[in-house]
């Protein structure tokens, strides 16, 4: 038997689920909004876990990065004080601001909010388990929107406190002497920004040629530029080959072209990706199908095998942003309206907050090339911009790449101080 009934459930209150479930009822829709999240907070992974909690270090210890930068101005400062409890307070006090804020969304357009964990008994029931029990809930449709969780390998998964994952390091409990990062896509490279701001050596251990493997190399240039004078290393094309623990650090095994070497960490941050919460769902008693990677299979309505279930943002695969998660809460809230509502030609601009910046959206270089498209690409050096010059910070590039007979832009891409709100504007040319 059912306890409630309701014409949409979401499961997951992240940028996608909640973004869902306040637009459904804004639509007039009866919603029930699920998450599962320990600490009762509202806003998902990226509120309480990801972009925001990295943003603000990013932002708070780029001032550390400064200090020694001005004296050729005529501008010097006395050594910083690092406080890191007030600086955790701080950080904090803006995650715990902002869930208040969704939870006050959530009661303004009656929105029902569950805390606990759901999984599906069938196609049209969902059980949730809850501090004070189980509830069932019946529903028309339903909008899976549980997320993702950082990945780790087994063989890296020793149970050590010294070893974590983007969560554990986001809590910054203190400043370790050597840091080790295993992989240089833009979690590593922006939590190894942060701890290497506050004084640790940063080592970054990158298994492929490159970082930030989804930007043009161009564009990765200068960040790898900068990276190699604000870390100790930064090892391309190595390998971690064990992991395990030595006293009161970490032994770490590497191999670079077939030969291995040994060193010692206080601390090891695991960012080899993130997979999908599919997991102990019950999608098991659906006929949702998932991929081989675990994520739910998704037509452009974002539509699962069962039709009236939709599944957006992380757990359907593709980019694993925010934003695209909003805006696919939104197609699927628009289906089960009724209207015709597709994910197609949407632009979606890809920030890395390294320091230089990286954005781009659209078609990049490289894609044009794997795929064999014709393409003609204008570029402009920031040395050649005043504004750039005035700022210091002359290492940036803007490339527009465009159809060759025809000028029309369809991908922009940036690398520079303040990339991620110029990029915009590029998303602006490419979709107009």
């Amino acid at each position: 038997m059912s306890d409630k009934k309701t014409e949409v459930v979401v499961i997951g209150a992240g940028p996608g689920g909640y973004a869902a479930a306040f637009y459904a009822a804004d639509l007039g829709k009866k919603v029930i909004l699920i998450d599962a999240d320990s600490d009762k907070k509202l806003g998902g992974v990226c509120l309480n876990r990801g972009c925001i909690p990295s943003k603000a270090l990013l932002n708070a210890t780029k001032l550390l990065s400064e200090k020694d930068k001005h004296s050729h101005r005529g501008i010097s400062f006395d050594t910083p004080k690092i406080d890191l409890k007030k600086m955790r307070q701080w950080k904090d006090g803006i995650i715990q601001k902002l869930s208040s804020g969704v939870s006050q969304l959530a009661k303004a357009r009656g929105v029902t909010v569950i805390h606990g964990k759901a999984l599906f008994d069938d196609s049209h029931t969902v059980r949730v388990e809850t501090a004070k029990g189980q509830q069932f809930i019946s529903f028309e449709y339903a909008i899976v929107a549980v997320g993702s969780k950082p990945a780790i390998p087994a063989s890296f998964d020793l149970g050590a406190k010294r070893i974590m994952t983007s969560t554990k390091a986001l809590e910054i409990e203190d400043i370790p002497k050597d840091f080790l990062v295993i992989g240089g896509g833009y979690i590593g490279m922006e939590l190894g920004t942060v701890y290497a701001n506050l004084g640790s050596n940063v080592t970054v251990v990158e298994a492929l040629s490159s970082i930030l493997m989804g930007a043009d190399p161009d564009l990765a240039r200068p960040v790898m530029t900068l990276a190699k004078k604000a870390f100790k290393e930064v090892l391309l094309n190595t390998k971690v080959v064990k992991l395990s623990t030595h006293q009161k650090k970490i032994e770490v095994v590497m191999e670079t072209n077939g030969k291995k070497a040994k060193s010692l960490f206080d601390k090891v941050l695991v960012s080899v990706g993130r997979k999908p919460n599919s997991e102990d769902m019950g999608l098991e008693n659906t006929n949702i199908k998932l991929d081989e990677k675990g994520f739910i299979k998704v037509n452009d309505s974002q539509q699962t095998d069962e039709p009236h279930i939709f599944a957006i943002g992380d757990i359907a695969g593709g980019v694993l942003l925010a934003h695209k998660a909003s805006k696919e809460a939104r197609i699927a809230v628009e289906t089960l309206m009724g209207e015709k509502a597709q994910f197609k030609d949407v632009v979606i601009p890809a920030v890395v907050f390294t320091d230089p910046e990286v954005a781009w959206c659209g078609l990049t270089e490289e894609e044009a090339k794997s795929k064999g498209i014709k393409i003609k690409v204008a570029k402009f050096p920031w040395a050649a911009s005043g504004r750039a010059l005035t700022l210091d910070r002359a290492e940036g590039l803007t490339k527009i790449i465009a159809e060759p007979d025809s000028d029309r832009v369809i991908g922009v891409g940036i690398v520079g101080i303040g990339a991620g709100d110029l990029i915009s504007e590029g998303v602006l040319a490419v979709e107009m």
